[in-house]
């Protein structure tokens, strides 16, 4: 059981959206929350306040009657539920929730404390708002998704709920819940706002660790497989330079490999003096996909630790406008709402997300082609050579994916276009790179699923099995249960999908 408190770890975030821990709201949130709401709403006579008695957007410079603040708000909402596209996956939208309910539970939003209470129903009822992929600019947050969002508070739109698409009032009867009723300004409040790329932005950085994590060991295998000399990842050689990913990747192999048999000491082999050959037989050093892992995978590792630290940044923040200050008894305006940092962000980790798919598919590469490893047969095919394929056709695959990665990398934070009456005249994109990101990282397991099922074969290939370190024989293990050792060609891409799987969810 979570409380949302005074401050929300990144940690605890994850608990909620990957171990299902339920949520409670404390009584300093709720007292903190109810303080914001009361004062603004006594502020507010008599006063000029963006969204409470104005329009929205260019529209601000028209007076509403008092009479109709509230249907306003309404009007907000169902007027801004406009997205298109897939709807986006419930992990995606309860770590949005999650985020969003935090960032109001601050106490700068002047909302009413039932719009926490249900959101935090939603969470854990496991209760799934139907929001699409497609609307946001980022800017004024993420308007159009959390318009969907807002829908569903409201009692209207529809939702995800025990694996059916439903009505909101239907699912809302069913479990008993009723919906919020908008007082001042909860539909603004729940619209401006970043937590839609900052919760889809939090998803994504648990899975690229995740991927950093089996490169890391893939990696560690192929180097067992060809036998490399250990001094790329050793100690003496990574603490020369100073970057502290290299350092910690090359760490993480060191660990990896501890017990292997197969790696090799260069002082064995070529410092002994005993070597007298000409021509040396073995590879002096290896092909940089495998010797300079800890330098590509480095950048890697602390760009996804950044990426982390902003949005644990992002989801404990005031990101809507107004902002309430009940300490200074005043209202402030401005731009909290805007998505830089997470765009950005998004965009930084889906590049080094490709370099790591890129980094998998030339290690796949050097696998399969016999003349650059010269130990493997063609396609580490098991088979009769010319009559079956061993893993040719899977090649395709991953190379097709690695090139869309590569495409997909190019970023959004630079690809503003002016909006909503020239009022956003420059827009974060946030949403949309949080969302290409993803797809990115998706692809990435599925090239990494493929050098996966290459190692393992290239393994039984030279029976190395009994040889391996303790880590690379619990991954072969593992996917020898999925797919059996083959020679003869089968149908592959249910396998594939498989191992996907098992990269995802272990």
């Amino acid at each position: 059981m979570n409380s949302i408190k005074e401050f929300l770890s990144l940690q605890d975030f994850e608990s909620v959206i990957f171990n299902n821990d339920k949520i409670t709201i404390s009584q300093v949130v709720l007292d903190r929350v109810n303080e914001s709401f009361d004062f603004l709403k006594e502020f507010s006579v008599n006063k000029i306040i963006y969204g409470v008695n104005t329009g929205f957007g260019p529209m601000a410079q028209y007076r509403v009657k008092d009479e109709d603040r509230i249907q306003l708000q309404y009007n907000l909402i169902r007027s801004h539920a406009s997205g298109t596209g897939k709807p986006l996956n419930a992990t995606f939208v309860k770590a949005a929730i999650l985020a969003r309910l935090n960032t109001l539970s601050l106490g700068n939003s002047g909302v009413h404390s039932s719009v926490i209470n249900l959101m935090k129903e939603l969470i854990n009822r496991d209760i799934t708002p139907l929001i699409f992929e497609h609307g946001g600019v980022g800017a004024s947050g993420d308007l159009v998704q959390l318009a969907h969002l807002a829908l569903v508070l409201i009692g209207e739109g529809e939702v995800f709920y025990k694996g059916e698409r439903r009505p909101t009032e239907e699912v809302f009867a069913i479990e008993k819940l009723e919906p919020i009723h908008v007082e001042i300004r909860e539909g603004l409040a729940l619209m401006n706002g970043t937590s839609v790329m900052t919760g889809i932005g939090v998803v994504n950085v648990h899975y690229a660790n995740k991927l950093l994590d089996w490169s890391i060991k893939f990696s560690g295998a192929i180097n067992e497989i060809v036998q490399a000399y250990d001094d790329f990842f050793s100690e003496e050689l990574n603490d020369t330079k100073r970057h502290k990913g290299q350092r910690e990747v090359a760490s993480r192999m060191r660990t990896n490999l501890a017990d292997s048999t197969l790696i090799r000491k260069r002082a064995d082999h070529l410092y002994s003096g005993e070597n007298t050959e000409d021509v040396f037989k073995e590879k002096v050093q290896e092909y940089y996909s495998l010797r300079c892992v800890p330098q590509i995978l480095g950048p890697v590792l602390e760009t996804i630790n950044n990426t982390a630290s902003i949005l644990e940044e992002e989801f404990n923040s005031a990101n809507d406008n107004p902002i309430i200050d009940v300490k200074n008894q005043h209202v402030y305006h401005g731009g909290n709402f805007h998505g830089d940092y997470i765009s950005l962000e998004m965009d930084k980790l889906k590049i080094v997300i490709t370099k790591l798919t890129m980094l998998a598919e030339r290690q796949l590469n050097y696998l399969l082609n016999s003349k650059i490893n010269e130990i493997l047969p063609p396609f580490v095919n098991l088979g009769t050579l010319g009559f079956n394929f061993g893993m040719q056709g899977v090649q395709f695959t991953a190379t097709s994916t690695t090139a869309e990665n590569q495409m997909l990398s190019n970023p959004m934070y630079v690809h503003s276009i002016p909006n909503n009456n020239d009022n956003q005249d420059i827009v974060s994109m946030g949403t949309n790179a949080a969302v290409i990101t993803s797809k990115v990282i998706e692809n990435a397991f599925e090239v990494l699923a493929i050098e996966l099922i290459t190692i393992v074969q290239a393994i039984d290939c030279l029976e190395q099995k009994e040889q391996i370190s303790s880590v690379t024989r619990k991954i072969y293990d593992d996917i020898r249960v999925i797919i059996p050792r083959f020679e003869k060609d089968q149908v592959m891409y249910p396998f594939v999908q498989k191992v996907k799987d098992y990269l995802i969810n272990n």
